[in-house]
Protein backbone atom coordinates (compact mmCIF):
# COMPACT_ATOMS: atom_id res chain seq x y z
CA UNK A 1 0.00 0.00 0.00
CA UNK A 2 1.34 3.57 -1.33
CA UNK A 3 2.12 6.72 1.03
CA UNK A 4 -1.26 7.78 -1.18
CA UNK A 5 -3.35 4.89 -0.63
CA UNK A 6 -3.12 5.66 2.95
CA UNK A 7 -4.09 8.87 2.64
CA UNK A 8 -7.16 8.32 0.84
CA UNK A 9 -8.65 5.26 3.49
CA UNK A 10 -7.97 8.00 5.68
CA UNK A 11 -10.42 10.50 3.76
CA UNK A 12 -13.15 8.14 3.71
CA UNK A 13 -16.25 8.70 5.31
CA UNK A 14 -17.82 6.93 7.53
CA UNK A 15 -20.74 5.03 6.54
CA UNK A 16 -24.12 5.17 8.10
CA UNK A 17 -24.50 3.85 11.52
CA UNK A 18 -27.21 5.46 13.10
CA UNK A 19 -30.27 3.37 15.33
CA UNK A 20 -32.37 6.25 13.61
CA UNK A 21 -34.48 6.10 10.55
CA UNK A 22 -34.37 9.35 8.52
CA UNK A 23 -36.08 8.44 5.43
CA UNK A 24 -39.19 8.88 6.46
CA UNK A 25 -39.20 11.58 8.95
CA UNK A 26 -37.73 15.03 9.16
CA UNK A 27 -34.29 15.58 8.82
CA UNK A 28 -32.17 14.52 12.37
CA UNK A 29 -31.44 18.04 13.22
CA UNK A 30 -32.53 21.81 12.80
CA UNK A 31 -29.73 24.58 12.24
CA UNK A 32 -30.97 27.97 12.68
CA UNK A 33 -28.51 29.77 10.28
CA UNK A 34 -29.32 33.18 11.71
CA UNK A 35 -27.84 32.52 15.13
CA UNK A 36 -25.04 29.84 13.65
CA UNK A 37 -22.05 32.31 13.47
CA UNK A 38 -20.13 29.79 11.95
CA UNK A 39 -17.47 29.18 14.28
CA UNK A 40 -17.36 25.35 13.47
CA UNK A 41 -17.43 23.38 16.52
CA UNK A 42 -19.81 21.15 15.61
CA UNK A 43 -17.48 20.14 12.53
CA UNK A 44 -14.80 19.78 14.45
CA UNK A 45 -16.74 17.78 17.09
CA UNK A 46 -18.59 15.23 15.18
CA UNK A 47 -17.74 11.50 15.30
CA UNK A 48 -19.79 10.15 12.08
CA UNK A 49 -18.67 13.89 10.01
CA UNK A 50 -22.37 14.82 9.52
CA UNK A 51 -21.56 18.52 8.85
CA UNK A 52 -19.92 20.27 6.18
CA UNK A 53 -19.34 24.13 5.81
CA UNK A 54 -21.42 25.74 3.36
CA UNK A 55 -19.58 28.53 1.29
CA UNK A 56 -20.48 30.58 4.38
CA UNK A 57 -18.98 29.02 6.66
CA UNK A 58 -21.74 27.58 8.39
CA UNK A 59 -22.54 24.07 9.05
CA UNK A 60 -25.14 22.36 6.41
CA UNK A 61 -25.82 18.76 7.06
CA UNK A 62 -24.28 16.82 4.30
CA UNK A 63 -24.98 13.08 5.62
CA UNK A 64 -27.81 12.90 7.64
CA UNK A 65 -27.81 9.06 7.33
CA UNK A 66 -24.33 8.83 9.44
CA UNK A 67 -26.54 11.14 12.35
CA UNK A 68 -26.50 9.15 15.84
CA UNK A 69 -27.87 11.62 17.72
CA UNK A 70 -25.12 11.78 20.22
CA UNK A 71 -25.68 15.19 21.71
CA UNK A 72 -22.09 16.59 20.74
CA UNK A 73 -22.85 18.99 18.86
CA UNK A 74 -25.92 20.99 20.13
CA UNK A 75 -24.50 20.66 23.74
CA UNK A 76 -21.39 22.30 22.37
CA UNK A 77 -22.91 25.11 20.08
CA UNK A 78 -22.26 28.60 21.85
CA UNK A 79 -25.10 29.89 20.24
CA UNK A 80 -27.51 27.42 20.65
CA UNK A 81 -28.40 26.98 17.23
CA UNK A 82 -28.77 23.17 16.65
CA UNK A 83 -31.34 21.30 17.59
CA UNK A 84 -32.61 17.59 17.15
CA UNK A 85 -35.46 16.91 15.81
CA UNK A 86 -35.69 13.02 17.66
CA UNK A 87 -34.76 13.64 21.16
Amino acid sequence: MSSSDAANDAKERPGPQSKYDYKNGPPPLEINMKWCKACNICIALCPKDVFEPNRDGKPVIARAENCTQCTICWVHCPDLAITSNYK
